[in-house]
């Protein structure tokens, strides 16, 4: 092979691996994941990155109705924030979880189905090298956008640990690349999603509906400790050089040119 065809391989077999350890707002945490998805299609970069939420956050999906079946009177009043994805899917509450996202070019993981398998069996590993009973669902449809909050159910490749779903994922290509990213819960506060759809309110504080999340995985588990680990299982499991980084300046300021988008009312609110 020659050398330049081998640098060429090698660089397109290369990961960026970003913990960031910067809890960032919904708005920007969808617009940082947007512009990796726009790197991995203009520049052919993949990367993983794995993030929290300041403060938490309702999530929406791209085509989801969100303006017919959650009550954003309620919501506002409760100081909820609120954003949409660029992905698919139904709603998530993003409290105690670790957020992975994961964008390539396409060929990296081939279909979108193949990915979603991949990058799950991938996390479920992870969580059985910590000690977590996780398994992937067995196959089934994928459910409607109506089907409820996105951990009401679970669908086909879905990570489960004792009978409950415990990762939730959205995807979306790009030209020739892929955005997947999800959460991994921590607790089980879902609930919140339920109540603030419309219909009869339940308790209108925002603190009794919080309180509800209960331990999901088995075991208490830091989020730094999960991310490490998945760190570890996806780069013994995905071949390549992988580079981590500890500040993404660059990939932030491309982001802040989609601040506006992800903040704006008429975005999330947009169906």
């Amino acid at each position: 092979m020659a050398r330049a065809e081998m640098a060429d391989r090698t660089e397109r077999e290369s990961f960026v691996l970003w913990v960031d350890e910067t809890p960032r707002p919904g708005w920007a945490n969808m617009a940082i994941d947007q512009t990796l998805l726009d790197r991995a299609e203009l520049l052919g970069e993949s990367w993983l990155r794995m993030y929290a939420w300041e403060p938490h956050c309702l999530s929406f999906g791209r085509h989801e109705p969100a303006t017919r079946r959650y009550d954003a009177e309620r919501i506002a009043a409760l100081g909820i924030d609120t954003v949409r994805r660029p992905t698919g899917g139904r709603a998530v509450w993003h409290g105690p979880e670790l957020t992975y996202a994961v964008a390539a070019p396409g060929p990296r993981f081939g279909s979108l189905q193949e990915a979603y398998l991949e990058i799950h069996d991938m996390i479920g590993h992870g969580l059985r090298e910590l000690g977590v009973e996780a398994v992937l669902a067995s196959s089934r449809r994928s459910l409607p956008l109506d089907a409820g909050g996105c951990f009401s159910q679970p669908a086909g490749g879905e990570v489960m640990v004792g009978g409950r779903k415990v990762v939730g994922s959205a995807q979306l290509r790009q030209g020739g690349a892929l955005l997947q990213h999800g959460s991994i819960l921590l607790a089980d506060g879902q609930s919140i999603v339920r109540e603030l759809m419309q219909g009869p309110a339940g308790d209108d504080s925002f603190d009794s509906l919080y309180e509800t999340a209960s331990p999901l995985l088995g075991r208490s588990l830091a989020v730094a400790e999960l991310a490490e680990e998945i760190a570890d299982t996806a780069a013994a499991r995905w071949p390549g050089n992988w580079n981590r980084i500890t500040a993404a300046g660059e990939v932030i300021g491309a982001a802040s040119r989609d601040y506006p988008q992800f903040r704006s009312p008429a975005w999330t609110w947009a169906r």
